[in-house]
């Protein structure tokens, strides 16, 4: 199944592979049953229940790389960051920044585009817990070092969402660049900025977790700063 990821010629293409991924029995076994017992508030919804592509254009500057799909969010709509309540919070804060039109996500018919932003998860089925193992991180990382590939001719700045999505970036400085990632590996924190030859800049974010947003580690402003960052990394300031 993951052979076929190096060989999709766009993003089409790799986003119809992924949703056909049976790689990891766990992660397979878990969405599956999710979608079949659903929750009581979306007992009348059909689930995706697989895995969840990415999304956003091919010629995004800036590329947000999250944990895994939630369980009752993207797992049931489809969609990244759809469904649920980060999504509310991360949606809105790229509709300030002029990433978005909109500054919801329903659902993958509500009318949502990015601009300059492409979204993806370093593992792309929703794990048990929301805790995705090493295994299946890594089992899953030739989608999103093909995925980076077919963005790279225009993707100038990276925004990982939580220490997680961190650790998954370096080794595709390796597989995408042919870079040897950094040594030791730059610590992760809010605001973190790392920079290298001829790569993407990186800058960390908290990830826009309940347990994050709900108790006020992470505030709207915090969020605003750290796409306003990317924003002027990605040059995108100079297409005003």
């Amino acid at each position: 199944m993951l052979a076929r990821a190096p060989r999709a010629s766009g993003l089409a293409e790799l986003d119809a592979e992924v949703s056909d991924c049976f790689a990891c029995p766990r992660l397979v076994a878990w969405r599956e049953e999710v979608a079949e017992v659903r929750r009581a508030a979306f007992r009348d919804q059909e689930y995706w229940g697989r895995p969840v592509p990415g999304f956003g254009p091919a010629d995004a500057r800036i590329a947000i790389l999250g944990l895994a799909p939630a369980a009752h969010g993207g797992n049931r709509t489809g969609r990244i960051f759809t469904g649920d309540r980060s999504g509310d919070v991360l949606f809105a804060a790229l509709h300030r920044a002029g990433l978005a039109n909109q500054p919801t996500s329903v659902a993958s018919d509500d009318g949502l585009s990015l601009r300059h932003t492409r979204i993806a998860a370093a593992v792309r089925c929703a794990p048990p817990d929301n805790k995705p193992t090493p295994v299946e991180r890594d089992t899953c990382a030739p989608w999103l070092h093909r995925e980076i590939e077919l963005i790279r001719p225009t993707l100038r700045v990276v925004v990982t969402l939580g220490a997680f999505a961190w650790a998954a970036w370096w080794p595709t400085l390796r597989h995408v660049y042919g870079v040897r990632p950094p040594t030791p590996r730059p610590r992760f924190g809010h605001g973190a900025h790392w920079s290298g030859d001829a790569v993407p800049q990186v800058l960390g974010c908290y990830h826009v977790s309940q347990q994050n947003t709900f108790t006020g580690r992470l505030t709207p402003a915090m969020l605003d700063e750290v796409f306003t960052r990317a924003r002027r990394l990605a040059g995108l300031d100079e297409l005003r």
